[in-house]
């Protein structure tokens, strides 16, 4: 079983920067696949970033691509989502994710992940 925990949300304005954190218990941290979701008000929840257990492979979502960037430190049991040149439409409840069967071809789909923060705010004023 593992726990995860978001932290660094707030309130930013356009251009601004955030950095999200994803502290993980357990010691199968390092194992599993990790995602970055969000969810506006009124809308699906969305994949953002994800990365392989190794830290070697990434993905972003192309609205987020060259300005995110999602990174983990597997000593730490913690995972980050670096954003930078915030916009108002990324204003959103940010979620991560553990997938503890690490398929990489389905990192996109929020019903592969097995664990859940339980979300952090980020808005981004104009």
């Amino acid at each position: 079983q593992v726990q995860l925990v978001e932290s660094g949300g707030g309130l930013v304005q356009a251009g601004g920067s955030l950095r999200l954190s994803c502290a993980a218990s357990g010691r199968t941290f390092s194992s599993y696949n990790m995602g970055w979701f969000r969810q506006a008000p009124g809308k699906e929840r969305e994949f953002v970033a994800a990365i392989s257990w190794s830290g070697r492979g990434t993905d972003y979502a192309d609205s987020v691509k060259g300005r995110f960037t999602i990174s983990r430190d597997n000593a730490k049991n913690t995972m980050y989502l670096q954003m930078n040149s915030l916009k108002p439409e990324d204003t959103a409840v940010y979620y991560c994710a553990g997938d503890r069967d690490s398929r990489w071809l389905l990192r996109g789909t929020p019903s592969e992940y097995d664990y859940w923060g339980q979300g952090t705010q980020v808005t981004v004023s104009s």
